[in-house]
């Protein structure tokens, strides 16, 4: 038994090289221990879910060929005001902290998956309606809810296929959630599919799917599922890394005297990232960055950006 490639040393995860049957086990496994974290309902699931969106939205941009990394996608929704454009890149961001922060419920109906592959950038076509009426079948559908998700990638590659490993991949988050009765989506699939994908793969890949539709399908199944594997030990280590964070965070929180600081304090544990044109009531631009410089000095946040200007805060 050997570890999944590309995963962290998590006991109890483990699996063969080959057969379906173990990755699925394999799968099914890491989703269970990952379901555990997701019903303790921490205090930081916020930030934590949005820090998979980013890594999702980076993923998901250096498939697409764009330059932008997680923190251009950062700043391109960061630091652009209210109302304005946030570019291509922003969009991605923006689709995956979307799926991070709603009900999982609503983003099945076709106004949710429309515009999700807009800001894909696939435009709303009679194709998108019917991805959005499949992945309402198989949340509903009796069945694993690995297989469901599996499935609903297949469903998008089949019918719209520039569109798998971005559109189908947010679709397959959404409809594995959606059959654990997870009220909000986690980002897993748009950080972890097909990143193994060797020239030798891509060779397999390309003769399964000459051979017939369904080794085709197949061989997307054991990727999806692995993906799933992958992604889920990943959100676990990050689930612990960000424990630790948001403890020294609310250490530290009693001891803060400036007038809105309980509310600075509960917006770094729900989102990503935090700067000091943000709008928190009852403290100032000035006094949120006074707050900001404390909370670094203290151990309790972390500057994101690298910059001496424009700096964006957070766990």
């Amino acid at each position: 038994m050997s570890a999944l490639p590309g995963s962290e040393r998590t006991p109890g995860v483990r699996t063969r090289r080959g057969a379906l049957e173990d990755i699925e086990f394999m799968a099914g496994a890491a989703i269970a221990l990952l379901d555990a974290v997701v019903r303790r309902q921490e205090k930081w699931a916020g930030v934590w879910r949005q820090r998979l969106a980013l890594s999702a939205a980076a993923m998901v941009a250096k498939r697409s060929g764009r330059a932008e990394d997680g923190v251009a996608l950062r700043d391109a929704v960061t630091l652009t005001r209210p109302g304005d454009d946030v570019g291509p890149a922003g969009r991605l961001l923006l689709a995956w902290r979307k799926l991070a922060a709603r009900p999982a419920e609503s983003l099945l109906s076709d106004q949710a998956v429309v515009a999700a592959a807009e800001r894909f950038g696939f435009s709303s076509d009679d194709v998108i309606g019917e991805i959005a009426a499949a992945a309402r079948d198989l949340s509903a559908n009796d069945g694993p809810a690995v297989a469901a998700s599996a499935r609903m990638l297949d469903t998008v590659a089949g019918l719209l296929p520039e569109a798998e490993r971005s559109l189908g991949a947010w679709l397959a988050d959404v409809v594995l959630a959606r059959k654990l009765n997870w009220p909000v989506a986690v980002p897993l699939l748009g950080v972890q599919l097909f990143v193994t994908r060797s020239a030798a793969e891509r060779e397999k890949s390309g003769r399964q799917q000459r051979s017939g539709p369904a080794l085709g399908e197949e061989w997307r199944k054991q990727q999806c599922l692995a993906g799933l594997a992958r992604a889920a030990i990943q959100a676990i280590d990050l689930s612990a890394e960000l424990s630790r964070r948001a403890e020294m965070l609310l250490t530290v929180a009693p001891t803060l005297r400036a007038k809105g600081s309980d509310a600075v304090v509960e917006r770094f544990l729900a989102e990503d990232a935090v700067v000091a044109s943000d709008i928190i009531p009852g403290i100032s631009d000035r006094g949120l960055r006074r707050l900001f410089d404390r909370l670094f000095d203290l151990g309790a946040v972390r500057e994101l950006s690298g910059r001496s200007t424009f700096r964006i805060y957070g766990l």
